[in-house]
């Protein structure tokens, strides 16, 4: 199977849009359930940080909870797969030109995969 340049850009397009509207559905869908789920007085967001801090979670963590439908939960798995789309295509193009064996292309693609994973998963 020949892979060319357009049939590639074509492919990655393509992933690039299911991935943000399954992100963007699946936030949808933690927003609804956020909304039905929610009781009690309102919120007082005119001082921004006061209140209940919530803690940050590990993606294993959101994954289980938005298994066992938690709203806020599957709100952040959807910005995690937000998240993963743009790193998905990179691994994508990466393989792509593996395929067509333009070797200078894998590497610049395995560098960028490479400041984008240091970027995300550094701790200052």
């Amino acid at each position: 199977m020949q892979i060319t340049d357009q049939k590639l850009e074509l492919a990655i397009g393509r992933m690039l849009q299911i991935g943000v509207f399954l992100a963007a559905a699946v936030v949808f869908l933690g927003g609804i359930l956020y909304l039905r789920q929610v009781t009690g007085p309102r919120p007082d967001y005119s001082h921004f940080g006061t209140g209940v801090a919530e803690r940050f979670r590990s993606p294993d963590e959101i994954v289980a909870n938005a298994f066992h439908g938690r709203a806020r939960s599957i709100i952040q798995l959807g910005l995690l797969l937000l998240i993963a789309t743009p790193i998905a295509r990179v691994v994508f193009a990466a393989v792509g030109f593996l395929l067509e064996r333009d070797y200078l292309y894998v590497c610049i693609s395995l560098i960028v995969l490479a400041v984008l994973l240091y970027s995300l998963l550094h701790v200052a």
